[in-house]
């Protein structure tokens, strides 16, 4: 019975020593990563769910590491650390994917805006009843924004390209619309 009492007093003095002290590479490791994904502009944007969970964890891990809570620490520094490594996944995922929707909605402007261009002309060569010098600015700043959505593009600020796209893709809808209903006006008169 000796024997027995002895070695429960052993292992729970050594498991006592063994989290009695912080686990600092752990702890390092979690701000690091932490620190890594706050500086990732892609991760702030498009994974800050799982950025405000490494926050947290990290908070927390912090005050368990304060209440000498060390095996508790090292469990939330390693939440840090995966919430962090996925917030950087999807930022990298969120940006592929906002890069691809950019790319492809002004692929599809510049053929509008010649079509629309076209239609402009045509309206006034037939003698459409419209505010020409109006429809021209909005054709002008659909071509404005259209550029600063390239430009936006090129640099990857894929979000204001979306933004610029999605303006320019409005402003030419507008204008056609204009020049359906000024189309349908003049069928209906005849």
């Amino acid at each position: 019975m000796n024997l027995k009492y002895i070695i429960l007093v052993l292992l729970v003095l050594s498991f006592t020593f063994g989290c009695a002290t912080p686990p600092t590479e752990e702890m390092n490791n979690a701000i690091e990563a932490v620190t890594r994904a706050e500086n990732n502009a892609d991760a702030v944007l498009y994974g800050a769910g799982n950025l405000a969970r490494a926050r947290d964890a990290l908070r927390r891990m912090q005050d368990e590491a304060n209440s000498k809570r060390y095996s508790a620490a090292k469990v939330l520094a390693g939440e840090a650390i995966a919430a962090a490594d996925k917030a950087i996944a999807d930022g990298q995922t969120g940006a592929a994917r906002a890069r691809e929707e950019a790319s492809s909605l002004l692929a599809s402007l510049r053929p509008m805006i010649t079509e629309t261009g076209k239609s402009i002309n045509s309206a006034q060569t037939r003698g459409l009843a419209l505010d020409y010098i109006g429809l021209n600015q909005e054709f002008d700043a659909a071509q404005l924004n259209t550029d600063q959505a390239e430009v936006a593009l090129a640099g990857k600020q894929y979000q204001d390209a979306l933004e610029k796209g999605r303006n320019a893709r409005t402003g030419l809808n507008d204008i056609n619309q204009k020049l359906a209903s000024a189309a349908v006006s003049v069928s209906r008169k005849k």
